[in-house]
């Protein structure tokens, strides 16, 4: 990959330093000038109608189209024309804007009225149980979250359910049935299934504390599951795939075994020297699962943060910053930029961890970064990178 490549491939990691403007922005604003949020679907203080349009990775204002149900983006003077996802009126008021022509959205349209991200549900749990639609609510808000950072990525984002069968995603949210009890969260061939009793807190909370994780959160694990997904479509059987075992492991030792060796023994001592989670110390797929979920993590955290002007230059933290000697590939062209972004990283959450305990609450971002897991995110980010480069240049092509 060329210099060129990794410059608009992977333009976020070193734009913390030098031009301080996220790859995408999470920071939104109404016609108005008001600040609106990712969920937001009305502006609160003038009334506008608003819309996430997931290819500009904005919330928008709308204005009424020529027929009821269609809308156009404020100023845009293209004549592009959308409506609101088939699921804006139901239990999750998905704020999310589908475009009406093929041509407007690069995509196909889907019949059945969904955007990108509710197009992934392959199975909800039951509405006609309360608590489920409360509960379908919450996760849907994590799942959006993730559905818009890989889409800012430039990673395939495709529906199994109808448009790419053999290597789309789709997601099964699932509440357990007296004839189903058990729902375990986990990933099978592009099926990403989820407990949506995961959204309840409460239970939430106690699982964690069983399990003695530092954290977790439905966004996390929609971030880890789908690492296992893209695992399969980035690293399974590529070039990369020979790289991967030499700083993952072997993947090929058994997965069964390893899981119930993690349960019954734990992780092993030394485990923090070369793991992000004692749960990533099981099996290569799970460390590189949960490294995938911390890329991914630290990426959005990041575009936040520069989204609303905080600058890593004005913390000031004693931080024996991480060199070239960590990394996988020291001499790569967007090594630099990497570890400036890196090293950022761990001087914001030092301040937030304080800011978190400040208020009594735990830690923002309970984790350490061991050496030999810097290494494994930029394997991570130089196969994102390589795969938005090529998301780039299918859509150039497409255009012509």
């Amino acid at each position: 990959m060329t210099s060129q490549d990794d410059a608009a491939a992977g333009a976020w990691q070193g734009l913390w330093k030098r031009r301080k403007v996220p790859t995408a922005s999470r920071a939104y604003r109404c016609q108005c000038g008001r600040p609106v949020f990712f969920r937001n679907s009305t502006c609160l203080a003038c009334q506008t109608p608003l819309g996430f349009e997931p290819h500009r990775a904005q919330v928008l204002p709308l204005a009424p189209g020529a027929q009821q149900g269609l809308w156009t983006l404020q100023g845009d003077t293209g004549g592009a024309l959308y409506r609101r996802c088939q699921n804006f009126h139901s239990a999750i008021g998905c704020n999310w804007l589908v475009p009406v022509a093929t041509a407007t959205s690069g995509r196909p349209a889907n019949p059945k009225g969904l955007c990108v991200a509710c197009n992934l549900n392959r199975m909800i749990p039951d509405q006609g149980n309360l608590r489920n639609r409360v509960l379908w609510r919450d996760t849907e808000v994590a799942k959006r979250r993730l559905v818009s950072q890989l889409l800012v990525l430039g990673l395939p984002v495709a529906s199994r359910v109808n448009e790419d069968p053999a290597r789309g995603l789709a997601f099964d949210l699932l509440h357990p049935t007296p004839d189903k009890p058990q729902v375990l969260t986990g990933h099978a061939d592009g099926i990403i299934t989820l407990n949506v009793e995961e959204a309840d807190s409460a239970m939430r909370e106690q699982v964690r504390t069983r399990m003695r994780e530092p954290y977790r959160t439905l966004l996390g694990h929609f971030r880890h599951e789908v690492g296992h997904y893209y695992w399969d479509r980035l690293v399974r059987g590529t070039d990369w795939h020979a790289d991967f075992r030499d700083l993952f492991g072997d993947e090929r030792q058994d997965y069964a075994a390893a899981l119930r060796n993690h349960y019954e023994q734990g992780p092993p001592a030394a485990w923090a020297q070369r793991y992000i989670s004692g749960y990533a110390s099981t099996h290569p797929w799970e460390d590189w699962a949960e490294s995938w979920a911390h890329y991914l993590h630290i990426a959005d955290a990041v575009d936040t943060a520069l989204s609303f002007g905080l600058d890593a230059d004005d913390v000031e933290i004693d931080h024996a910053p991480f060199g070239p000697e960590v990394l996988w590939l020291p001499h790569d062209p967007g090594a630099a930029p990497f570890l400036e972004f890196i090293n950022a990283w761990v001087q914001l959450t030092r301040v937030l961890n304080e800011l978190s305990r400040s208020m009594g609450q735990p830690d923002f971002y309970p984790f350490v970064l061991p050496r030999a897991v810097v290494g494994k995110l930029q394997f991570i980010h130089v196969l994102v990178s390589e795969a938005r480069s090529a998301s780039n240049q299918n859509q150039n092509e497409n255009a012509c």
